[in-house]
């Protein structure tokens, strides 16, 4: 991995993999969800879809033309701490996939015209969560869980404050978060560093500075307990989720093992209990979430309402076990081959190992090798996996939201 910073505060990073012959870019601003207000949530999400509607010098359509011609593809994503821009191209087309980069974050229009259009596709977008529960049950957990914690806030906002949303509060966003402080830059694959630096330079020389986003404030109360939500459906869909650790915590290995024993795959425990000896359901896992500030650990299982108390009592009951015994030595020695067996195949992929690059930025904390990943996992012990599983895996210290008739 090699780093460069720009005088204006650009971060500047690439990881050259030998035997591709291609690249994934990407840029990040430090600007998401839990950076926003009451009054402007969904503000990042939809400067980050107008972006899209073309800058000084491109149309919508040449935008979108630009690197698809080439074989190439252009995405982007808003999230709670940041917003990003990605392309993946062959490694000829580098400077091509940067100067459309650089003009998407640099140069957006944002016309009020097409504030008017893009308005409604995003309220299509919240439309959509609305009509599929096993993502609004999500959304909904978030919000109460993190009981008013900017955490808690959508991404896309509410319908009320979409359509709301005025062009000069994007064009005031806009010009005070992608600054030099809050712009994270990357490439992995067929890269050399000093050609791409020099590259990135041309276009970002002259961004002002401006002033970094302020780290989110830690939470203080975290909600636990159980939240019904009426909702005429087919499933009811159940969440348990519990605040967690921050990215930097050493305790993050632990849990991503702990959570892959649980419901990471057909093999675990949740699996095979709810599924395949109980049959009452057909999807069932567990996630995980690591921002700054804190974390998030959690369930999440769909059943048919007459088998959700049920379903429910069966979770605890794994979600108990695991608090009280943590994990014994065969089962943290197999769980931590498959994990390390996981990671080792992701980065197989420069989009994989692009966001990995980035995350280290992204939670400042010094960039870790596949080797130190691979002795971070190792370094887990049985003790380790006890203590943090009664800390965060208790279902007495869960939110459990299920979305369903009642």
């Amino acid at each position: 991995m090699r780093e460069t910073n720009l005088d204006n505060g650009v971060l500047i990073l690439s990881e050259k993999i030998p035997g591709v012959r291609s690249a994934a870019i990407g840029i990040w601003i430090r600007q998401g969800a839990a950076h926003e207000t009451n009054a402007d949530t969904g503000a990042s999400h939809l400067l980050e879809h107008m972006v899209f509607k073309g800058t000084r010098t491109r149309s919508a359509l040449e935008i979108a033309d630009s690197l698809e011609t080439l074989g190439g593809s252009l995405d982007a994503y808003t999230s709670r701490e940041h917003t990003s821009y990605q392309a993946r191209v062959l490694d000829e087309h580098i400077p091509v996939a940067l100067d459309v980069l650089s003009d998407l974050v640099l140069s957006p229009s944002l016309r009020d015209s097409d504030l008017s259009l893009e308005r409604e596709v995003v309220l299509e977008e919240i439309a959509q969560v609305e009509d599929t529960p096993d993502d609004l049950v999500f959304e909904i957990h978030s919000e109460r869980l993190w009981n008013g914690h900017p955490y808690g806030r959508s991404i896309l906002g509410t319908k009320l404050s979409v359509e709301g949303m005025k062009g000069e509060r994007l064009r005031e966003l806009h010009s005070e978060s992608y600054v030099g402080e809050n712009l994270v830059i990357a490439a992995a694959g067929n890269v050399e560093h000093e050609e791409f630096v020099d590259c990135v330079a041309s276009y970002m020389d002259t961004v002002v500075p401006g002033v970094r986003s302020e780290q989110v404030a830690e939470p203080s109360n975290a909600l636990a307990g159980l939240e019904l939500v009426d909702r005429k459906t087919a499933q009811t869909h159940i969440v348990f989720g519990a605040e967690a650790p921050p990215h930097s915590s050493e305790d993050r290995y632990a849990l991503i093992l702990i959570s892959s024993v649980l419901g990471g795959g057909m093999s675990s425990r949740l699996f095979q209990k709810v599924r395949e000896d109980l049959g009452l359901c057909y999807s069932v896992f567990t996630f995980q979430s690591f921002y700054r500030s804190a974390g998030m650990v959690g369930v999440y299982i769909a059943t048919r309402p007459a088998t959700a108390t049920r379903a429910s009592e069966a979770v605890r009951g794994e979600l108990e076990r695991i608090a009280e015994q943590g994990l014994s030595d065969v089962d943290l020695d197999r769980i931590k081959q498959q994990v390390k067996g996981q990671v080792m195949l992701s980065l197989e992929s420069t989009g994989a190992r692009l966001h990995r690059l980035a995350s280290f930025a992204l939670h400042d904390e010094p960039f870790q090798g596949l080797d130190d990943v691979l002795s971070g996992i190792d370094a887990v012990t049985c003790e380790d996996t006890l203590r943090v599983a009664a800390q965060y895996y208790d279902p007495g210290r869960h939110l459990e939201l299920r979305l369903g008739p009642s």
